[in-house]
């Protein structure tokens, strides 16, 4: 089964950069559909950022764009999430979630494999 990880979250203010990653230990990521989301306290999950295996083309809700930058290594089964310039609105818990088919949108459906979720908080 498909084992996910997060890490890299922590406390950082406003205006610094943050990379979370996600990584796989039970299988492998190579032919999967990866994406970050993030739910503050209060809100419904959002979808963030996706990658897709082939041909790597990704996705950003807009809040982000400009800012945050999805990659991934195969050969690690993992998946990064560059995140600059951060913004208190930025604050919240960060998943990676992966799914064997699909397009990459900010909709969570068919995402069957998610971790546990690492806090991110951008606070002067």
């Amino acid at each position: 089964q498909v084992q996910l990880v997060e890490s890299g979250g922590g406390l950082v203010q406003p205006g610094g950069s943050l990379r979370l990653s996600c990584v796989s230990d039970g299988s492998t990521l190579g032919g999967y559909v990866v994406g970050w989301f993030r739910q503050a306290p209060g809100k419904e999950r959002e979808g963030v950022s996706c990658i897709r295996p082939i041909g790597l083309s990704t996705y950003y809700v807009d809040s982000v764009k400009g800012r945050f930058t999805i990659s991934r290594d195969t050969a690690k089964n993992t998946v990064y999430l560059q995140m600059n310039n951060l913004k208190p609105e930025d604050t919240a818990v960060y998943f990676c979630a992966a799914k064997s088919y699909g397009l990459c949108s900010g909709n969570k459906e068919n995402f069957g494999y998610w971790g546990q979720g690492t806090q991110v908080t951008v606070s002067s």
